[in-house]
């Protein structure tokens, strides 16, 4: 198992890569603060459970989420240190809830590695979800900020209720737009929406800076969710770190396969519904082409650019810094990745 010093090390290769970003580039020092605090968060007297976080770590990631909470309070006004604990509380929250995730999906990559269920089985995979989601629950106790805490545990109850929305979504190819953009907002966005909304109320933001700052990253997650779903159509697994095509392998209907539904003709439908109904990717490539030939693909991405375009507005009600300027900067991210 790596030694603490060996983590260290390899967080500070993980955020030299990241902060070719402009916006990782302005809170620098505040996100490797939160490295070095999740490093001091994941002990254990249970080794099992460090060889995992271990192994959390080492597969790296984007940090969206906690990056969100920093430069919101940040972004707010913020001056304290307590937004490195939040920001911390954010991440083992969303990493807990990627391997159950993982589980419930049966998924083995992610993130270019393979998933944690795949290297040591559901049994410890979901235990030790379990344990990071209890920890961050400790932290955020230790916060002592009674919003904060309203905030986030509702987050997690609906982000518990879009799983399950999901669960009994799948294989079912009458699933509408209303229905899936229902799924992204309760699973995906609330989280985003949760960690720009808890920065600005640590901030002690003004009530219109903590809506704005709440309905920014609502959107940012929209959109976010929105090209992921895109990227499983067209991107590649070495940019993903994760399989192509693996919401169609689990029968996840999401807005491209809806759209190429609604504009294709009778047997190209019947052809889409059976390969949801029967999951896998032996038809990817041509479910692939006739996505993309009625517009699945562009529809998507044009939703995805209107919610980055509503987040933008939203940031109009904060004060002008280099902070609100990467949070723009972010946002325009989100749409013009390939991973």
């Amino acid at each position: 198992m790596p030694t603490i010093q060996a983590l260290v090390t390899l967080l500070r290769a993980i955020a030299v890569i990241e902060m070719k970003y402009p916006f990782y580039t302005v809170v620098e020092s505040d996100f490797s603060a939160v490295n070095q605090f999740i490093i001091e968060n994941l002990n254990s007297h249970v080794p099992l459970v460090e060889e995992i976080s271990s192994y959390l770590i080492d597969a790296g990631g984007k940090r969206l989420r906690p990056l969100l909470v920093l430069l919101t309070a940040r972004a707010c006004g913020y001056k304290g240190q307590q937004h490195i604990n939040l920001a911390t509380v954010i991440e083992f929250l969303h990493t807990a809830m990627l391997m159950h995730d993982d589980v419930v999906d049966a998924s083995d990559l992610r993130r270019g590695k393979k998933t944690v269920n795949a290297t040591w089985g559901n049994p410890a995979s979901v235990l030790v979800g379990d344990f990071l989601h209890s920890r961050a629950f400790e932290m955020m106790v230790e916060i002592g900020d009674m919003g904060v805490m309203a905030i986030l545990s509702h987050a997690t109850n609906t982000i518990a209720e879009g799983e399950i929305q999901q669960l009994t979504n799948i294989r079912n190819p009458d699933i509408t737009e209303n229905d899936y953009i229902q799924v992204i907002t309760r699973k995906t966005a609330m989280l985003f929406q949760a960690a720009s909304h808890t920065g600005a109320v640590l901030a002690s933001a003004t009530a219109i800076q903590q809506e704005s700052s709440k309905q920014y990253g609502l959107h940012l997650g929209l959109a976010f969710q929105l090209v992921d779903d895109v990227l499983d159509y067209k991107g590649s697994t070495e940019d993903l770190g994760k399989n192509v095509g693996d919401d169609l392998a689990e029968g996840k209907v999401t807005l491209p396969l809806i759209i190429a539904m609604r504009n294709s003709d009778s047997q190209s439908v019947n052809f889409i519904r059976q390969a949801i109904l029967k999951g896998g990717v032996e038809n990817l490539g041509e479910i692939a082409d006739i996505v993309n030939n009625t517009g699945g693909l562009q529809y998507t991405m044009d939703l995805a650019e209107r919610e980055i375009d509503k987040a933008i507005e939203c940031l109009t009600h904060l004060t002008d810094s280099e902070f609100k300027h990467a949070m723009t900067s972010l946002a325009n991210f989100s749409v013009n990745r390939s991973f």
